[in-house]
C-alpha cells in the first residue's frame, strides 16, 4: 500500500526515527483504512498515493513535536489521522480518540487492538469532551482539518493541563489563521508559541502551529459546537 522507502526517507528528512516493524505497521492500518472504505466512509483520502502521503507522512509530521511520555488527544481522528499514525511512532505516549461519527471510531478501536495497540477512545463531540471528564487532562492535543483556528482553539485547549500544547495541523494559510485568532488565545489563556513549516512529497506545503496553555480556560469555555460556530472568538 505504502513505499517503505519513500516512508522512511521523509521521516530521515523529518528527523523521525522508524524501526521495521513502525513501517509494517503503518502498511498494515494504510491497508486497513483502504480496505474498510469501499465498505463505508472513513476518509476521502484512500487511494495509494493520498494515503501516502496525505495521510501517513502528513500525520508523521507532528510525531517528533510530542513531548516524550505526553498523554494524547487525538480531537475529530476520523479514521485514525494522526492518532494511530502517532501511537504506531510513538510507544512513550498514551493515546486517547475523541470522535463524534461512531463507525470510524469503532474501526479505529477495533484495527488498533488487532495490531495489539492500546488506545483509548470516546465517542462524542470535544466541545463535551472538554466540559466533561477529559477537561485539564492532556499534556498534548493534535487536531487536522477540524475548524478554522479560532474556533478549534476553543473546541481544544479545554482539554490541556496547564503548560499543554495545541498541535494544529494546518495548510499555508496558518499566519492569517494565527493573526484571526489573537482574541481567541487572550480569552482562552493560550500562547502561539511557534509555527512549524512541513513540506511534503510533491511539494505541497504544510503547517503545524503549535500554541501552548499558560493558565486553565475559564469555566465557561468551550461554549456549545453552535455557539463556536455562529461566533467564533
Amino acid at each position: 500500500m505504502i513505499s517503505k522507502e519513500r516512508v522512511s526517507a521523509f521521516a530521515e528528512e523529518n528527523g523521525i526515527s522508524l524501526t521495521d516493524r513502525m513501517l509494517e505497521d503503518l502498511d498494515r492500518y494504510a491497508e486497513a483504512v483502504a480496505r474498510t472504505n469501499e465498505m463505508f466512509n472513513l476518509t476521502a483520502l484512500s487511494g495509494p498515493e493520498d494515503m501516502e502521503i496525505k495521510n501517513i507522512m502528513d500525520c508523521m509530521s507532528v510525531v517528533p513535536l510530542i513531548p516524550q511520555g505526553a498523554s494524547v488527544a487525538d480531537v475529530g481522528t476520523g479514521a485514525g489521522f494522526p492518532g494511530m499514525v502517532i501511537r504506531i511512532l510513538r510507544p512513550d505516549v498514551r493515546v486517547t480518540l475523541i470522535e463524534a461519527t461512531n463507525k470510524k471510531l469503532d474501526f479505529v478501536l477495533r484495527t488498533a487492538a488487532e495490531m495489539g495497540y492500546e488506545v483509548k477512545g470516546y465517542h462524542m463531540r470535544s466541545e463535551d469532551a472538554a466540559r466533561g471528564e477529559l477537561r485539564g487532562s492532556f499534556d498534548a492535543v493534535t487536531a487536522r482539518a477540524i475548524a478554522a483556528l479560532p474556533a478549534l482553539l476553543e473546541y481544544t485547549l479545554p482539554l490541556l493541563k496547564k503548560d499543554g500544547i495545541l498541535l494544529a495541523m494546518k495548510g499555508p494559510s496558518a499566519t492569517e489563521e494565527i493573526d484571526a485568532s489573537a482574541n481567541a488565545l487572550k480569552e482562552l489563556c493560550g500562547s502561539a508559541e511557534k509555527l512549524h513549516e512541513v513540506t511534503l512529497p510533491g511539494g505541497e506545503s504544510r503547517c503545524i502551529v503549535e500554541v501552548r496553555l499558560e493558565k486553565e480556560c475559564p469555566a465557561k469555555y468551550p461554549r456549545t459546537s453552535k455557539n463556536i460556530r455562529k461566533q467564533p472568538l
